[in-house]
């Protein structure tokens, strides 16, 4: 860490230090290490993958400090200028290489050019999620958009339109053979969700709560009921289900819950659950997607060893 050094003249020794205090997700997300500015003890934390949305880095920061009770810097290779907002909104130290430093409990901000966005912030369009995540559960290999026109059950408009905004944003190419487009992309399917989740929707447009009576078995499970099955978590007490309308429980549903041993939640999505579903639950990707808000460290490791699970599987999904 010349940069510190070479611009603002402050001496940077690196000291040994165990963190095993922490929990794993920390220790797997982060490589930790503590320094002192100009005597100034202070944690460095470098991501081991791309930066967490800011909810969770926040959460992860402040767990940290409650442990160690120093000033925690984020460092990063590269920032976009929307993340610097967010950080310095958050109070968030961050040191960039040769970019920005911004570290409040020295007073210090410097700041020079951002980085180009890689993906530009346009939302996704329920279709090109759809589209995206249906890649994604075939390998991330190449695909002609008319099997993904037969099997999302969308149509060819639907399908070329989602298929050019996943190409404009960066986040799929097409190429075409013959007079068919193929979906394809230079990255492991991994890879390519960890680059782009941040840029997905959170399937879940609201919920409501209706009768345990009225629940069919074509439901299928969502939220932490799903999150169950997947994972270690224990099931909450409410069960929950995911559906793409619920226009037929108008007279019944109401929006908070009354009663927890009478009826059970219902998340209405933006795109229908069932299309990448192959069991009683919602597929995991729109899961962790669907829970991607959520600040309790127990739920956010679960969602972790759902989709670490999945990536470890060769079959298509």
């Amino acid at each position: 860490m010349n940069y510190l050094t070479k611009i603002l003249g402050i001496q940077i020794e690196h000291e040994k230090a165990e963190f095993s205090g922490l929990p794993n997700l920390i220790n797997s997300r982060y490589k930790l290490q503590m320094v002192a500015l100009d005597g100034q003890k202070a944690i460095f934390i470098y991501p081991k993958e791309g930066l967490e949305q800011i909810k969770a880095l926040r959460s992860r920061i402040a767990r940290i400090i409650k442990e160690y009770a120093y000033p925690v810097v984020l460092i990063l290779k590269t920032i976009t200028s929307r993340q610097k907002e967010y950080l310095i909104k958050d109070k968030i130290p961050f040191i960039v290489e040769g970019k920005q430093i911004y570290l409040p409990f020295m007073a210090v901000y410097l700041q020079q050019k951002s980085d180009r966005e890689q993906i530009p912030g346009k939302k996704l369009l329920p279709s090109s999620q759809l589209l995206l995540l249906w890649f994604l559960y075939h390998g991330a290999n190449e695909l002609p958009t008319s099997l993904a026109s037969r099997e999302l059950n969308l149509t060819p408009t639907s399908i070329s339109r989602a298929s050019k905004q996943l190409e404009s944003l960066g986040i799929l190419k097409v190429k075409k053979a013959g007079v068919q487009k193929i979906l394809y992309t230079d990255q492991e399917a991994k890879e390519l969700f960890e680059r782009v989740k941040d840029q997905l929707e959170n399937p879940k447009k609201r919920t409501v709560y209706i009768p345990k009576e009225l629940v069919t078995e074509d439901l299928l499970e969502s939220n932490l009921t799903a999150l169950s099955e997947y994972s270690m978590i224990n099931e909450s007490a409410v069960k929950y289900y995911a559906v793409c309308s619920i226009s037929k429980w108008k007279d019944s549903m109401t929006d908070y819950l009354i009663d927890s041993d009478l009826q059970v939640a219902v998340e209405l999505w933006k795109y229908d659950p069932r299309i990448l579903s192959v069991n009683k639950m919602v597929d995991p990707l729109s899961l962790a997607l669907s829970l991607k808000d959520e600040e309790d460290e127990r739920v956010e490791e679960a969602v972790e060893e759902m989709v670490d699970a999945l990536w470890r599987t060769d079959t298509k999904w």
